[in-house]
C-alpha cells in the first residue's frame, strides 16, 4: 500500500497544517535507497499511529516543495512539528535512527 504521496497542491494542508507531527520523505521513484528508506518508514507508521502522521514528496512531482526545502539529494525524512521543520535526516540509514529521530520530536 505504502505512504500517501503528496505534491505542491496539497503538502501545506497534509504537512505544515497538520496538528500530529509529520514524517515527511522526499523521495524520487528513481532513487533506490529511498525505497529502503519508504520500507522502513512504513514498517514504524503503524507504531506510530494516532501520534505521528507519515508521507512521502516525490520531488519531481513538487518542485517548489523541493526547492522551498532545498531537497538536493533524496532520500531525506524531515520531521514538522506545528508547521514547522523540527528534525532531519539525510540519506538512507538504520530503523533506530529514524525511530530516534521521531522520538524525540513526539
Amino acid at each position: 500500500m505504502g505512504l500517501p504521496v503528496l505534491d505542491d497542491s496539497n503538502f501545506a494542508t497534509e504537512v505544515l497544517d497538520a496538528q500530529l507531527p509529520v514524517v515527511v520523505d522526499f523521495m524520487a521513484e528513481w532513487c533506490a535507497p529511498c525505497k529502503t528508506v519508504a520500507q522502513t518508514l512504513e514498517t514504524l507508521a503503524p507504531e506510530y499511529s494516532g501520534r505521528v502522521k507519515f508521507v512521502k514528496v516525490d520531488i519531481d512531482r513538487a518542485p517548489e516543495t523541493t526547492v522551498r526545502y532545498s531537497i538536493t539529494a533524496v532520500p531525506q525524512v524531515f520531521v514538522f512539528k506545528n508547521g514547522q521543520v523540527a528534525e532531519r535526516l539525510i540519506g538512507g540509514q538504520p530503523e533506530r535512527k529514524f525511530r530516534a529521530l521521531i522520538d524525540g520530536t513526539v
